[in-house]
């Protein structure tokens, strides 16, 4: 009889692709891991893993078995989501991630409200960039993850996931309040092009859409500075170093000698909660979201665009 736990460890092997990186995503050690695949190896009769350099790679029988933990994985976690919701309880633990503007925004609010309503449900949380919480939902290592995208370039999903909207959240642009526009009631984004910007770090989801966004209203942006968090930019904006783009959600309160000033373009990010489909009935999940969505409402003043539909990404 093959090890559930085991396959669980096998399965977080081949996602991770290392000992290190399975015993971080299973919260354990990289002894522990090593010791289950072992024992796996004396279950099955096979070697799983062989040694590549100073690391370690799934033999023919340990990639035909992962595959198969997988699926099993899978199974597993939806029945847990039909028992969950047969019973109708929000119980167990919950774990959950959002970028660091939603997680200031959004958590104090909505993870308040599900302690009080639910007081046998345990919420976990923590700060992620979007694309690291989709991986961690798909990985099974988050429940759910509050991601964004932008109203010019949306985030691939991929598939097996389900989304529900949380609020659209505009976006200014902020700049020292001495700045030759700073008095305007809107502006272009054209009309930055010998300004420094203040961004995002390379490669980040946001920096991406800002460079590509500018290029696309022919400026070529002119990066000074850059910073993953909202307050780190209007600092560096206050301290007279250059423009930063400003979303509504997570930016209050704005430092003195900051003025944001809206877009002629409305530009906007939509924010969303996403999770796997096969743990779409657990009442846990159902009741976060609605958290969420109602946190939501709360900064934005307006009720989400549509109810959490139950039904995977297309």
């Amino acid at each position: 009889m093959l090890n559930l736990e085991r396959l669980r460890t096998l399965d977080a092997l081949a996602r991770h692709g290392s000992v290190s990186g399975a015993a971080e995503g299973l919260h354990i050690t990289t002894s522990a891991v090593s010791q289950q695949m072992a024992k796996l190896e004396r279950e099955v009769g096979q070697q799983i893993l062989a040694r590549h350099g100073r690391g370690v790679r799934l033999t023919d029988a340990g990639r035909l078995l992962a595959e198969h933990a997988a699926r099993i994985l899978s199974q597993v976690q939806l029945a847990q989501s039909d028992l969950e919701a047969q019973r109708g309880q929000v119980a167990g633990e919950l774990r959950l991630s959002a970028f660091p503007t939603a997680a200031r925004g959004l958590f104090p609010t909505a993870l308040a409200a599900l302690r009080a309503e639910h007081a046998r449900l345990r919420v976990r949380s923590c700060e992620l960039e979007p694309e690291d919480g989709i991986r961690a939902v798909v990985r099974g290592d988050l429940d759910l993850a509050v991601v964004l995208d932008w109203y010019n370039k949306p985030m691939p999903l991929p598939d097996g996931l389900v989304k529900a909207p949380i609020l659209d959240d505009p976006a200014d642009v902020a700049m020292p309040a001495g700045h030759r526009l700073a008095g305007r009631g809107e502006v272009d984004l054209g009309e930055f092009a010998e300004d420094e910007w203040i961004t995002w770090g390379e490669g980040e989801f946001c920096h991406e859409w800002l460079m590509f966004t500018l290029r696309s209203r022919g400026v070529e942006p002119i990066v000074g500075h850059r910073a993953a968090e909202t307050h780190t930019q209007l600092g560096l904006v206050a301290a007279g170093l250059g423009v930063c783009i400003a979303p509504l959600l997570g930016r209050h309160p704005i430092p003195e000698g900051v003025v944001t000033v809206p877009l002629r373009q409305r530009v906007r990010r939509h924010v969303y909660v996403v999770w796997r489909a096969d743990a779409d009935r657990r009442p846990s999940i159902r009741a976060a979201v609605r958290a969420l969505r109602a946190a939501g409402e709360s900064v934005s003043g307006t009720t989400a665009a549509t109810p959490a539909s139950g039904s995977p990404t297309t």
